[in-house]
């Protein structure tokens, strides 16, 4: 690309139309990284949420760069926008491994839900049931229902690692919850689980004064829980 084609590249990620921005994006995924990432830097420090968001979505294009990962890495420290760190976070895991500890510091650092989410959703992906499980127990505590829900949906993951009985142990308490919605994704995350006390808990949850639990019960019981 000469001058001419990068100044209009540039100019087009700034555009109000999103499939202009778009557009350029893409053709900045196929660019060098060392021309496209300082670009990339550039509509990082926009003061525009959305331009910077687009910046963080063009670094995991360029995953493993490391100057890519280092941008993003720096915007853990600086961005204020929940909406931009929940992109840093799919962005970050577009690198792999290197990116786990970062993520547990994004969830450790910020409060927000669709942050927290993302987070865990993300490492649901991951194989690192170790973390899934310290992550998701932590979100237990989150005032955030929607939240508690995804770490409760979480802890489905673990139950078929070695860390099973520590999920057990979760899901147990959470089956007695004076909360229906537990009671109700607990169910749910029991699906498929083998283990004795796995079918005592869905037998206990099948006698739940609540409906949407029986539900959710009986579906886990006969496998199409999720």
């Amino acid at each position: 690309m000469n001058t001419d084609e990068l100044n209009k590249l540039e100019t087009d990620l700034r555009s109000s139309a999103l499939n202009i921005r778009i557009n350029a994006l893409n053709t900045l995924a196929q660019v060098s990284t060392e021309v496209a990432i300082p670009i990339l830097q550039r509509l990082s420090t926009e003061n525009s949420f959305l331009l910077r968001r687009l910046a963080v979505m063009g670094f995991g294009n360029h995953a493993p760069d490391e100057a890519a990962f280092a941008s993003l890495q720096e915007l853990i420290n600086t961005e204020t926008d929940a909406n931009v760190l929940a992109e840093v976070a799919n962005s970050l895991y577009e690198f792999g491994d290197v990116s786990i500890p970062l993520l547990v510091q994004l969830f450790e650092s910020n409060n927000n839900w669709l942050l927290r989410q993302t987070v865990l959703s993300i490492l649901q992906e991951s194989n690192h049931p170790d973390v899934l499980l310290e992550i998701s127990l932590k979100a237990l505590d989150d005032p955030t229902q929607t939240v508690k829900e995804t770490a409760i949906l979480s802890l489905r993951q673990v139950l078929m690692s070695p860390l099973q009985s520590r999920a057990l142990e979760a899901l147990t308490g959470l089956a007695s919850s004076t909360i229906w919605r537990d009671r109700w994704r607990a169910a749910t995350a029991l699906t498929g689980c083998e283990h004795p006390q796995a079918r005592k808990l869905l037998v206990q949850l099948q006698q739940d004064e609540n409906h949407y639990v029986v539900a959710a019960a009986l579906d886990a019981s006969a496998g199409s829980g999720l």
